[in-house]
């Protein structure tokens, strides 16, 4: 059987990156239970509810939806079980550390096979006002405008 090479996504949280400002970001993988890879290849998880929180030096992956596998039977796994991230030590440290920071949390933003590995991208993040997701809204909305007037002005350059 031929290795997976590439990086093949799962899910997304979109959500994240709209209700927080992202600080920095790290890639861990996960441990997980035979079912959960097989549910996961099928492509079905959601990332919405998910946090990390680290414990006795150990980050954890919670409220993460691994929808249970269709054919596995009294081995299968809950679906929303805490997991554990494999990390290394300094950046687990350096993430506990910067967490405990007023206003910082921990957020997963992607799931994802690299490798053949399953993998999790996960942020330091700062939460948001409401006022912060407005400009955000509105630059947002600008730069498309402005791109949609260049594109057209080259239109008419060469008609």
């Amino acid at each position: 059987m031929a290795k997976e090479k590439g990086r093949k996504l799962i899910a997304q949280n979109k959500k994240a990156r709209h209700d927080y400002h992202i600080l920095d970001t790290y890639e861990c993988g996960l441990v997980l239970m035979g079912t959960e890879v097989k549910s996961l290849r099928q492509g079905r998880a959601s990332l919405v509810d998910g946090f990390v929180q680290i414990d006795d030096h150990e980050a954890w992956l919670h409220n993460v939806h691994v929808p249970e596998y269709s054919q596995g039977t009294w081995t299968n796994h809950s679906a929303r079980r805490k997991r554990k991230l494999l990390m290394h030590r300094e950046e687990i440290d350096k993430l506990e550390s910067k967490s405990q920071e007023t206003g910082h949390t921990i957020v997963p933003l992607s799931l994802y096979f690299k490798d053949g590995r399953a993998k999790v991208e996960i942020a330091l993040a700062k939460g948001k006002k409401e006022y912060d997701k407005r400009q955000t809204l509105r630059e947002k909305q600008d730069r498309r405008e402005a791109d949609r007037a260049m594109s057209a002005a080259r239109r008419r350059q060469r008609a």
